[in-house]
């Protein structure tokens, strides 16, 4: 695995459990990691988020669609996640020591895709969704901005999930209201990149076009016009017989 062949200095731990039930094959999949600055506990299955530790805001998050039924985790979860933490960051100053003349590889990530969750409506609260992938090691660091303007309220990214390559992909979230004319921007940050990877995103939503109705209009018209005419001609060819 390519995570097990390079150096960095996020140290990650994997640990896949494969099941089988009746509707087939699963896999549950955990990921602890820690950095000098950061740190990441995650669970998933088939590769959806069940769980995720937010480190700075100090809380466990579920981010589970609503269309699914919802799994909890027990209390105690994300305590857990920090205690896991002390655990890493030892575990990564000694591997630091032992393989500290190996030379790090960076891969950059691809291109940032944006997108929204839902059906863009004016006035309507939505969500942005800056996608990222490709990049080794993790994790990236992602900047919105909104008009030109730092964007951080009502933003979030979730932990680098790892790709069947070895190389890892992450997403962050913006949420906001759509107004005509706005403009957006993912700025991704890597230390493969000489330079941030910007995706603009503009606010337009196609206004209802009127042609259609104005065509339909002047052939109800004109057709009403031509029965008009066909029963006076009617009429007065009846009245000369």
């Amino acid at each position: 695995m390519k995570t097990m062949m390079k150096v960095s200095p996020l140290l990650l731990f994997l640990s896949w459990v494969v099941c089988v039930s009746a509707e087939g094959l699963h896999v549950d999949l955990s990921i602890s990691g820690c950095s000098d600055s950061d740190g990441e506990m995650m669970y998933s299955l088939d590769g959806e988020e069940k769980w995720f530790a937010d480190f700075i805001n100090h809380r466990g998050v579920e981010p589970q669609p609503s269309f699914i039924d919802h799994i909890s985790y027990v209390e105690g979860t994300y305590e857990q996640a920090v205690a896991n933490q002390q655990v890493c960051r030892s575990n990564l100053k000694l591997r630091r020591e032992a393989m500290k003349d190996i030379p790090l590889e960076n891969d950059p990530p691809s291109s940032p895709v944006v997108y929204t969750r839902d059906e863009v409506e004016l006035g309507v609260k939505n969500t942005l969704i800056c996608h990222v992938t490709g990049f080794y090691p993790a994790p990236v660091k992602v900047y919105w901005t909104k008009n030109g303007q730092n964007v951080t309220e009502g933003t979030s990214i979730n932990v680098p999930f790892p790709n069947k390559d070895g190389s890892f992909r992450q997403t962050s979230r913006l949420d906001f209201t759509p107004q005509q004319g706005d403009m957006y921007s993912c700025s991704v940050t890597h230390p493969a990149l000489d330079r941030p990877l910007t995706r603009i995103w503009d606010v337009e939503v196609q206004q209802p076009s009127i042609g259609p109705a104005v065509f339909c209009g002047l052939g109800l018209t004109v057709g009403l016009l031509g029965v008009a005419a066909g029963t006076f001609f009617l009429i007065k060819g009846n009245e000369c017989s």
